[in-house]
C-alpha cells in the first residue's frame, strides 16, 4: 500500500475514528510516523507507524 492509497482509504472513515497497529501483543493506537528517504537505486522511500507506548 502507498501514502495515496491510504489516505484514499482513510478519507472513506469517519474522521473522528481512532487508528490502530498491531503491537506484537494486541492492539494500539498511532503514536508517531517515521518517513525515511529511498534508501537507493530503485527503492522507495517509506513510512513507518508507530505503536503508542501509552498503553
Amino acid at each position: 500500500m502507498n501514502i495515496g492509497q491510504l489516505i484514499e482509504m482513510l478519507s472513506t472513515m469517519p474522521k473522528d475514528a481512532v487508528v490502530l497497529i498491531e503491537n506484537g501483543v494486541g492492539l494500539s493506537s498511532i503514536g508517531a510516523l517515521e518517513f525515511i528517504d529511498s534508501q537507493g537505486l530503485g527503492a522507495p522511500a517509506e513510512v513507518i507507524l508507530q505503536p503508542s507506548n501509552d498503553e
